[in-house]
């Protein structure tokens, strides 16, 4: 099976579904991670840009991903982007990988880049192109889901969870992997934070730790 992991900026794909990556590479399915945006200057260093893609790389290797894409595209500015050049690209992305199973940011996050994001993620999954992706989920976003306008748009509803137990730890030590990026705790994007959201969504279900998704589509086929 080939998994699609689509994250706005480096650490998303950890932060919101690292467990399951590790999980689906320990049972021989093909990762794919896609990265969206890049910090341009001179709101982003260069040298820090490049540091952050490396810890990035390295992360989703030791997480077990087969590969890392980066789309490039403005973080911070992606609606300056024409908005067929984004659709486009995630068109491309969608056939050229022909992944079962897309993993997408939650379109209620503060953060404007993961909705546009999951805008032109969507335009790319409609099931008419020669792929159709058989199951679209939704994943939650330390620092990002929650943070919006409350309001029943913005909520987080996962009706999926999926016992990363055996595979926490490697979650947490793929995010420690970002020291550009971990926070000392309390800050939603520390270890601590990954532990005890990981807790909490286990125990919703009765198990030692869990990611929770909310499904978008899923098509059965038999």
């Amino acid at each position: 099976m080939k998994v699609l992991v689509i994250a706005p900026h480096p650490d998303d794909e950890v932060l919101g579904a690292g467990g399951t990556m590790a999980k689906y590479a320990f049972q021989g399915d093909d990762v794919y991670v896609a990265v969206v945006t890049k910090g341009c200057e001179p709101l982003f260093p260069s040298e820090g840009v490049e540091h952050t893609r490396e810890q990035c790389v390295k992360a989703d290797r030791f997480l077990g991903a087969k590969e890392t894409i980066f789309m490039d595209f403005p973080a911070v500015m992606i609606e300056t982007v024409p908005r067929y050049e984004l659709n486009e690209a995630f068109i491309r992305l969608i056939q050229e990988i022909a992944p079962d199973e897309v993993y997408i940011p939650h379109r209620g996050d503060m953060q404007l880049d993961h909705k546009m994001v999951v805008d032109a993620a969507m335009v790319a999954l409609r099931p008419k192109y020669r792929h159709v992706p058989r199951r679209i989920l939704a994943y939650e976003t330390l620092s990002e889901t929650g943070w919006d306008v409350p309001n029943t748009v913005n909520e987080f509803i996962p009706n999926v969870y999926n016992d990363i137990s055996g595979f926490l730890e490697k979650k947490m030590e793929a995010m420690k992997m970002f020291t550009s990026q971990v926070e000392e705790f309390p800050n939603a994007r520390s270890v601590e934070g990954i532990r005890a959201l990981a807790t909490y969504r286990g125990v919703s279900v009765n198990l030692q730790a869990a990611e929770a998704f909310a499904v978008v589509r899923e098509i059965r086929r038999h």
